[in-house]
Parts: C-alpha cells; structure tokens; sequence
C-alpha cells in the first residue's frame, strides 16, 4: 500500500469541506494549480493535496480530471454535509455543502441516520455523508465520517445597504465583517441577528458571505442572551416529539417506594426559583450510643423515574447537559411538565423521590447512610431569607410549627456539620458572587452581591454530605457511575503560585504535601491586608477545573476522596446518570442505569463536562454584553475599579459595582514603557519602575463600550505605583517584549453557586 502523506504545517488550511467549498464557488478556477494556489500549498504539500482530491473522487464528491473538477453528478450519493436543525421529532438535519440549484434543483434537507457503531453527530457538525434521494421517507443520509465538530458559520447583525444587501456587524471582537450580496440576504431586516456563510471568493475591502439563516430581531428583550444561545450552539427549542412525550407523562405511582409523606421534608430554595429539587429534614438522634448526633434526611426529586434511558426525553437532556442560567431566562434541561410541574417538589402534593438518611455524631462526622426510593410531601415552600429571619427570630410568615419542628433542629444539625467541615478544611475562597437585576423591558437595573446566610450554608453542606453518600454507596456496590472529580493543581501552577508568595514574603509547602489547608493558611495570613482580594485572585487561578468523568481522583476543593453529583437531576444530567445507577445497584426498580449506558459513561462524561464549559461562557458572555449595554450611554464617566488580569497587551479591570470587566491597552498607560512580569502579575515601568498588580485598586475612565461584542474600554486615571521588589527576568536578561498586538476577548467574573461544585 503507497504511503499517504501526513498533514504538515504547510496544509493546515486544507481540509475536504475548505477543497469542496472552492470547487463550489469556482466552477472556472477548479484545476489542480488553482487549487494549489489557492491554498498557498507549494513543495511536498502539493502530495497531500493530491491524496484529498483523490480521496474525494473515489468517494464520488468529485468527478474529472487534472484540468478541472467539479462536484459530481446531478444525484450525488455521497457528500458533505452541514448539521443545522432537527425535526419534530429530535431527528438530525443536514444540508449539503456547494449544492448547485442550477444543475441538481432545490437545495434538499437530508434526515441523518445514525448507528450506535458510527461517529456520532450533532448541530454544528460538518458529515461526510451517504446520499439516499429516493427513500420514501424523503431525502435521508447515512453519515460515513465526521469531518468537523466547529460550524464555519459566523454570527452577526445584518445592516442594510440602499441598493440592496448589506454587511454583517460581528457580535465578538474577533469576527470579522463581511459583505452581503442583494442575493444573499435570505430575507433578513436591518438589526436582525443572523449566521453568515463565509465564503472562498474575494475582492478587494470587506470578505463576501452570504445570509445562512435569520435568528430574529435584536430589538427583542431577549436579544442579548440568544446572541450567546447561537454563538455558543446551545440548544434552547424542544422539538415537539420531547415535549410529546413529557406531555404523555402521568403521576408516579407507589410502586417499589415508601411511604413517607408524613415526614417534615421541606425545601429551602432562592425566592424566586420556579423548581424544587431538594427538600431537607433533620432531627436529634436518639440513640444512646450517639449523644449529640443527628440524622440528616436529603430528599432528591426522583427525575429517573420520568426520564427513561433511550428515550427522546434522555437524547434531548443529555445533548443539553444541564440548564444554562441567564439574567432575563433560564434554558432548562427537561421540558417544564418534567423540569417545574412532575418532578418539582411542590408543598402539600405528592411527589417520588431518592432520599437518602445519614446519621451524624456530635463532632459533624457521618457514621452511616441509607438510601430510600420513596413518595413524599413537601411541609412548606421556603425561601433562604425567609428561613434565616424565622431562625434570627424577626418577624416573617413562616409557621411557628415548621419554626420549631424542623428549622430549629435544622440548624442545630447544621452546627454539627459546621464542625466536620472546619474539621475537613475545604478550600475556602473569599469570592463574593453578583446577581444582575433586570428591569421590565431586559435592560440592567442593578447589580447587586446578595448576602450569604447560614441558610444558605446549610442547605450546601446536606447537598454535599447527600453527593458523598451516593458516591460510597455505588463505590459499595462496585456500580459504575460519573464521579465530580476535581484534580489536585498541577505541579507548574504550584511553582508559579509559589514564585509569586514569595514576592509577598509568604511560604507555601512542597507541593507533594499541598492539601487545601495550606491554601488557608495562606488566605488567612492576608485576610483584611491590601493583599488580600489579590492573593484570592490567584490562588483561585492556580486551580485545576472540575469536571466529570467515569474514574475517581477525589475533589480537592472539597477535600473528598470521593464525590459525585446527585442532588439535582432537573438540572444537571451527571446527577441523572448517579440516580439511575443507584435505582440499578439497590434495586429500587425501574428506571435505573442500562447496559449500553453504562458502557458509554466515559463518553457521557466528556460530552456533559463540555455542555458545562459551554454554558458558563455563555453565562458569562451574557454578562459582559449586558453591562456594556448598560454602560454604553456613559462614556466619560470614571469609576473605581480593581485589577483582574494582566498580560502583555494592557490590564484587564473589573467593576466591582457591575460585576463586568474592561480592557486597558498598555499602550495607553503612560509615556514609559511597561513590561510584563509574570511570576508577580504585574506591569512594571522600564524607567520609574513602577507600575499596576493584579488586584491593585484603580480608578479608570470608560472610553469605549461595544454592547454586541461585549467589550468594554478603559483609561486608566490612578498614577503608577512602587512595587515590591520581583524576579524580574526580562531585566536580568536585558530582553524586551515584543510589543502586544490586538487585546485579547474580554471575560466577565464567572459566578459561583452551590449547584455547580
């Protein structure tokens, strides 16, 4: 067999889908030099170009010869596909790349059909394709190979010309704009927010694209968080076959539970939360051998029971993988029957669950757990002020019996619990979180950091204690499940974190000792000093990120040896998977963990582990436009800010009032010339050897706010100050850094809340 030719540095622009394109869009320009040309493929690349077009004939996506080719054929059986949209019924819908209406008709749509054998495809994939046109379900095609998992398709705001067409506004700072013909616009309005397919011609000035399809008007109220939606290819319309078939979804019935719907169980959640997950009891342990103990119930909206394995309810949860949370709406997991109405743990109505009861001795330490599949009813509905103020003993509307009979030995449980966290020592940030507040037509209305309560605390630590029973039981029962797994830092980010304590005279252990304790210490040493904010900073940084996965390497935040998320499946799909296993490993039933689920949980883990990046970037993406389009109308103010990153092309400044940061190029800090240093997150003066640190207090002035890409810009007002003194390297070495080119895409804080650990 002839050796094929590897892909080089010289070919990473070459792919099948960039090659089709081309041929496409030149039907006069489509020899094999042209080709060549095009693609800047000179030397021993013009081999692998070579081994594409051949690969591309046998496969039938082309036809001719080394003078010209073009796509094959007016039917052709095999072609690449781009994944756009599903049908009713959950089903994939490709279409055809470089289809020529003039020579094969219409552009069709083609259903895609999947084996569990073959690569599996989702919205935004690029597919090579077997073609079926006379299936008599319609256009129908069996995918052969995945090509690519990244749309080539950019987002943006159509902007009208006069004769016709328009360009394309980015909505990121790193797009680019492009023209649009008078035939190309697919319909779309001034201000509508639309995908655009580049395309391979070019002229001189802007790039061509062409309108591929129209998302809807900006001037809606949710304008902002579907840019975030389609750019981060979020998931965010049921098709009708999902809500089908939660609409056909009855009450759970008694069989295989409990019956523990005279048990106290009440939830405790934010005001304004519209599905409950969780409910909590707790009571003294009247075990002799147990003074001072407490049994500690958790009690799990039992979604295992509604949302079944191979089903289009399961295929929809876990493409989505969790709910993703905006400021003006939340895009849920499962539909609202599921997700707020069947599986909500409403008051006084009859709801299945997972509950699980741990016992506690009076030093906080558990001694035991039991899991029940059971029918319970929630006491009351409460919300986390209201709870706290019935304990505070101000005056609220909560029942004096729900006061006495459950809050009270809530709380004194909760102390136990205190005192086996202070034992375990978790990594304990200072991060406030913030919450936009939004007014009747989406616009910011305030920003506000909502006051941590002991209920709040609570409620974090049962979840946590119930996450470690399902772990040790499943691990008990040699079942597999998807751990939350959070990785001890790396050894490079420990010796950078510890270059940096030592600029600050602060000493950190041998990184083969580190456990969370030591990361204390430090926060503590500089709790309530000016360097407090800024060591938070970045230790926070010198963390690994979580995410799920199949094997258990313990949580090191939380100091666990082992976790895993089970307390709310509504909303999180890893905490489905542990509730299925559970119902499979004690035998509580249907609804538990399949064979083939089970086999494919390391694939499970990675895809969900994704969906959780994604959704927090569009999060937080979210944020920064909303912020810069508040701010937009207030260029020239000043405000106090404070330093959240710093690189070579300017600082970073976040607004603590806002929540949002902007960017300050360092070529506007000064007539002197700043150099990075690394190790001590700061900017230092060539001359003055002064400069700006990460988590320095600043006062800057806003001169720039792009509400749709999200950015914002500062000036910086507040003079340079002395440093401490640093291993600056780039001194020693008389070295200068190169000048910084275009700044970076800002990031907003990313916010924390007790689902999520």
């Amino acid at each position: 067999m002839a050796r094929r030719a590897k892909p080089t540095e010289d070919t990473r622009s070459l792919s099948r889908e960039a090659v089709l394109r081309f041929i496409s869009d030149n039907p006069d320009l489509a020899t094999k030099r042209d080709l060549a040309k095009a693609f800047g493929v000179k030397g021993e690349a013009r081999v692998f170009l070579k081994d594409l077009i051949a690969d591309l004939q046998a496969e039938g996506v082309i036809e001719g010869s080394r003078k010209r080719f073009s796509q094959a054929g007016i039917a052709p059986t095999v072609s690449v596909l781009e994944i756009r949209d599903r049908d009713d019924e959950g089903g994939l819908l490709g279409d055809p790349v470089g289809w020529n209406e003039d020579e094969h008709g219409p552009r069709p749509r083609f259903a895609l059909r999947q084996t569990r054998d073959g690569p599996a495809a989702g919205i935004g994939d690029r597919v090579l394709a077997q073609l079926d046109m006379q299936a008599l379900e319609g256009p129908v095609a069996k995918v052969i190979r995945l090509l690519d998992r990244k749309t080539s398709r950019a987002l943006g705001v159509f902007r009208s010309a006069p004769g016709g067409g328009g360009r394309i506004e980015p909505v990121e700072r790193r797009q680019l704009e492009y023209m649009i013909g008078p035939g190309d616009t697919r319909g779309a309005k001034d201000g509508d927010l639309v995908e655009v397919e580049p395309s391979l011609r070019s002229r001189a000035g802007l790039p061509i694209g062409s309108v591929a399809e129209v998302v809807g008007s900006l001037q809606s109220e949710r304008a902002i968080s579907t840019i975030a939606l389609h750019a981060h290819s979020i998931p965010h319309v049921f098709p009708k076959a999902v809500l089908d078939e939660a609409d056909r979804a009855g009450a759970a019935t008694m069989d295989d539970r409990e019956d523990w719907r005279d048990l106290p169980l009440v939830t405790i959640d934010p005001r304004d939360a519209k599905d409950h997950d969780d409910a909590v009891h707790a009571r003294p342990d009247e075990d002799p051998t147990n003074p001072g103990g407490h049994i500690v119930t958790v009690a799990i909206a039992d979604v295992s029971w509604y949302v079944r394995p191979a089903t289009k309810l399961d295929a929809e949860a876990k493409l989505r993988g969790n709910s993703v949370y905006f400021p003006d709406r939340v895009v849920p997991m499962l539909p609202e029957r599921i997700s707020n109405d069947l599986c909500s743990l409403r008051e006084g109505v009859d709801r299945p669950a997972l509950a699980v009861r741990m016992v506690f001795d009076a030093q906080g330490e558990k001694r035991r757990h039991e899991f029940h599949r059971i029918m319970m009813r929630s006491h009351a509905k409460l919300a986390y002020q209201d709870a706290q103020a019935a304990i505070d003993g101000t005056p609220n509307e909560v029942d004096l019996a729900i006061v006495d009979g459950v809050l009270r030995p809530l709380w004194a449980a909760y102390a136990t619990l205190k005192m086996g966290r202070d034992t375990r020592q978790p990594l304990d940030l200072d991060l406030p979180e913030r919450k936009i507040v939004l007014d009747a037509s989406g616009r910011v209305d305030r920003v506000i950091v909502p006051q941590r309560l002991d209920a709040h605390k609570l409620i974090e630590e049962c979840m946590i204690q119930a996450n470690v029973a399902a772990a040790e039981t499943l691990e008990s029962k040699r079942q597999a499940l998807i751990y939350r797994a959070h990785d001890a830092p790396s050894m490079a980010r420990m010796e950078s974190l510890r270059d940096f304590l030592r600029t600050l005279e602060l000493p950190l252990a041998k990184s083969g000792a580190l456990r969370p304790s030591h990361f204390n210490g430090i926060l503590h040493a500089v709790k309530d000093t000016e360097h407090e904010s800024l060591v938070n900073e970045v230790v926070l940084r010198s963390q690994s990120q979580a995410a799920y996965s199949p094997e258990n390497i313990g949580h090191f935040g939380l100091n666990l040896v082992r976790y895993a998320h089970f307390t709310s499946p509504i909303r999180r799909y890893a905490d489905l998977v542990v509730h299925r296993a559970l119902v499979t490993a004690l035998g509580f039933g249907q609804g538990g963990l399949s064979r083939e689920d089970e086999d494919q949980l390391e694939q499970t883990a990675d895809e969900i582990s994704r969906a959780e990046r994604r959704a927090m970037a569009a999060e937080r993406d979210t944020v920064d436009r909303l912020i810069a389009h508040h701010l937009a109308e207030r260029i020239g103010d000043e405000f106090d800010g404070r330093i959240a990153g710093v690189t070579k092309s300017g600082l970073f400044v976040q607004l603590p009032a806002f929540g949002a940061d902007g960017f300050i190029p360092i070529s506007t800090l000064g007539s002197d010339y700043y150099h990075y240093d690394e190790i001590a997150h700061s900017l230092v003066g060539d001359r003055s050897k002064r400069g700006y640190r990460l988590g320095d207090t600043v006062s800057v002035k806003l001169v720039e706010a792009i509400p749709l890409a999200g950015s914002m810009r500062f000036e910086m007002l507040t003079e340079p100050r002395e440093l401490p003194a640093t291993n600056a390297s780039f001194h020693k070495a008389g070295r200068r850094p190169a000048r910084p080119g275009r700044a970076p895409r800002l990031k907003a804080a990313g916010a924390k809340n007790r689902k999520r650990r």
